[in-house]
């Protein structure tokens, strides 16, 4: 009986879109990335130290004077336990969020790298993919190495925690989609003030270290309009075991901020890399 060679399997994005926006080969500047780091570990591992910080400073120390506030749902918790999910949300953020703006301009920028790449078959929409994607896996990292330490000081009260992982990477592939996104607009080095100047308030503000309670009602939904704001309500919910349907209005968040972030970073890509 003849036999017919099946035909190779074509993914959906290759069908959909452009011819030369993409080629389905992300992976390799996730490779690419890891064959870079591996040898400048210290410096990616460094940023996770800084959440650790100021876990043990204001979790730890300022807490003793605290005592307990307001946890989900209202009920009280320890301060220390009130600061720890929302220091691995920034955690998250932070690995992200540096890989994808600082990096990536330099890359972009003066090491000319993309213009290689776009001169093999890989479309910009793979090397927003990529780029996103290892931004992605070092924020992961980050959230990795803070779990560790939160299960070590008996923060983690609840199975739910357990989901806190992939929340984090979701919330590191959309901070880091944004961040690569902004990235292309930016002219020089001097524009990166911007980016501190949006996260530092952020990280300040978005209940990190205080109920959202404390504010008045007008910076309350300011407060709640931050991307932090809901990576920190998704930890702090799961690692205290208060979890309920708002957790899914938190989470589409996320998902919009992703899609906004990879459209818009590939398309500016296209636009500069291919004019």
């Amino acid at each position: 009986m003849e036999t017919v060679e099946a035909t190779p399997r074509v993914g959906l994005l290759l069908r959909v879109l452009p011819t030369g926006l993409y080629a389905g080969r992300a992976r390799v500047l996730v490779e690419r990335s890891w064959l870079v780091n591996r040898r400048a570990w210290l410096a990616v591992v460094s940023g996770f130290f800084e959440p650790v910080f100021y876990l043990f400073a204001m979790g730890v120390g300022f807490g003793k004077l605290v005592g307990e506030v307001a946890g989900p749902g209202g009920e009280p918790i320890g301060y220390v336990a009130f600061v720890a999910p929302a220091l691995l949300a920034a955690s998250a953020m932070n690995g992200a969020v540096y890989d994808a703006t600082f990096n990536i301009f330099f890359k972009f920028k003066y090491a000319k790298l993309y213009d290689a790449m776009l001169a093999t078959p890989l479309g910009p929409l793979d090397v927003a993919i990529g780029e996103i994607a290892w931004a992605l896996l070092r924020g992961g990292m980050y959230a990795v190495g803070f779990l560790t330490v939160m299960l070590g000081m008996g923060l983690i009260a609840s199975p739910w925690a357990l989901l806190a992982l992939p929340a984090a990477l979701m919330i590191a592939f959309s901070f880091a989609a944004i961040g690569m996104a902004c990235t292309t607009f930016m002219r020089s080095w001097q524009d990166f003030d911007l980016i501190q100047l949006a996260l530092l308030p952020m990280f300040l503000f978005s209940t990190t270290f205080f109920p959202l309670s404390v504010y008045p009602e007008p910076v309350q939904v300011v407060v709640q309009c931050l991307p932090l704001y809901h990576a920190i309500e998704i930890m702090r919910g799961l690692c205290t075991g208060f979890v309920d349907v708002s957790m899914l209005g938190h989470l589409l968040y996320f998902v919009v901020m992703a899609a906004i972030g990879v459209v818009v970073a590939s398309r500016r890509l296209g636009a500069l890399l291919l004019r």
